[in-house]
């Protein structure tokens, strides 16, 4: 995204302007999908020429790399904020999956830009993918902490791509089927607690069976 060095009220002019952007670029991508959005709606429906966008991105991939950061922060924000209620390593994995799913229902365009990479040609920036990598490595870090309670044989990066893989798979049949249902509801939905036993199941019987 591009800076300008210029006055507090000429900032704050063009970061309302650039939030603006994003908006309508979101609205765009939730409505028509992903990889639909253009320069040229886009400009549309800010009610300006498309050239003068790139006063403000350097071009469509610079917006889908602002929105993959944007999406990151918020999914990183909201977890962290669920997982304050905590009572334990099992209720913490519950409130993983559940968040990703209510995530990606209350956010599905940018939970599709940064979980399903919808968009040919789309490569995240270096900066993006520290943030996302970073995000990654404290659950990887997490799950080592959490193997001295379990006695797993399973590494911490196993434990946690299990938990990405149910999470991701319950989310993408639950959005493919009934999307207007809330968590923990409809025919994927509801199988949170059977895919909860299930994880437990496994990591637990890896450490007896050491």
């Amino acid at each position: 995204m591009k800076t300008v060095s210029s006055s507090p009220r000429v900032q704050r002019n063009r970061e309302a302007t650039v939030q603006s952007i994003l908006d309508a670029a979101r609205a765009i991508m939730r409505e028509e999908g992903v990889a639909a959005l253009s320069m040229q709606e886009l400009a549309r429906r800010m009610d300006m020429r498309a050239p003068s966008l790139y006063n403000y991105f350097s071009g469509k991939m610079d917006i889908y790399d602002t929105l993959f950061r944007l999406g990151f922060g918020l999914y990183d924000e909201y977890l962290t904020e669920k997982l304050i209620a905590s009572t334990g390593w099992r209720d913490e994995l519950r409130i993983i999956i559940e968040s990703y799913i209510s995530f990606a229902l209350e956010n599905p365009e940018l939970y599709q830009l940064c979980f399903e990479r919808p968009v040919p040609g789309f490569v995240p920036s270096q900066e993006s993918l520290e943030l996302s990598f970073g995000i990654l490595n404290r659950f990887y870090q997490r799950a080592e902490q959490m193997k001295n309670e379990l006695h797993t044989e399973l590494s911490s990066e196993q434990i946690v791509n299990i938990v990405i893989a149910m999470s991701h798979g319950l989310t993408a049949m639950h959005i493919a089927n009934e999307p207007h249902l809330p968590v923990g509801q409809g025919r994927f939905g509801s199988l949170i607690p059977a895919a909860l036993s299930m994880l437990e199941k496994i990591l637990l019987e890896k450490g007896e069976n050491k």
